[in-house]
């Protein structure tokens, strides 16, 4: 999607925070991923405030859950502020997804890319047999891609640790992002299937999404700019 894979996540309510740091991000990473923290303190002013600062593609990562009416509605609510991506909860079943799909459509050729949540990078095998799923993490995985896949979406959200194989499921043409990306002498914090950033891309990741390696530094370009010259090196 393009010639820089890393998007940051700003996973900030701070609108004022989030709109300097895109604008000292310009240049240094290829888009920025929103999530909830920010859309429920700011809502569609907020993300084009923060497009405009940044002038990068927009992630807006609310990863829509409900009945397929309800997603349907606010994919079409969505679709008309200016994003690059946009996804939904795979775990809402093929009649949710494929109304979000037929929503996400209305939008032209001027529409975000719509994508499905997998497995979130926070979960394990341990997690998914708590809530009744007996197959691990990467079966289950592309379990919910093929089925995303099939309901018209353009990609999916998953960790690292399954890029490949749902590459090799999916095919080369459809969108994998990626968060638990962490780049060497980064911690790993909450998430538990996590990846080099050079290793994730030779894999089969489209997009990289990296939030505390770069936000939390002392200089936020410095350290994105480093990212970019790990993955050139490898």
């Amino acid at each position: 999607m393009t010639p820089n894979p890393i998007y940051c996540a700003f996973d900030t309510p701070d609108a004022a925070a989030a709109i300097a740091l895109a604008a000292q991000l310009k240049g240094s990473i290829g888009g920025i991923k929103l999530g909830l923290e920010f859309f429920m303190a700011n809502g569609p002013e907020g993300v084009q405030a923060v497009t405009k600062a940044g002038q990068l593609p927009i992630f807006l990562d609310v990863k829509l859950h409900d009945i397929p009416n309800t997603v349907a509605g606010a994919v079409r609510s969505l679709s008309t502020l200016d994003l690059s991506i946009l996804n939904v909860h795979c775990g809402g079943g093929p009649a949710m997804m494929e109304a979000a799909a037929a929503a996400v459509g209305e939008a032209g050729d001027a529409r975000p890319k719509l994508i499905g949540v997998t497995v979130l990078t926070s979960l394990d095998d341990a997690d998914l047999s708590a809530v009744g799923v007996a197959d691990d993490t990467g079966m289950q995985a592309e379990r919910l891609a093929l089925l995303a896949k099939s309901c018209g979406l353009d990609g999916v959200v998953c960790s690292p640790k399954e890029v490949a194989r749902i590459r090799a499921a999916c095919g080369s043409d459809f969108l994998l992002v990626v968060p638990g990306i962490r780049p060497k002498g980064a911690a790993i914090g909450d998430q538990k299937r996590v990846l080099g950033p050079a290793d994730a891309l030779i894999a089969g990741a489209d997009v990289l999404v990296i939030g505390r390696p770069i936000t939390q530094s002392d200089d936020a370009a410095a350290a994105a700019r480093a990212i970019a010259d790990e993955i050139a090196a490898a």
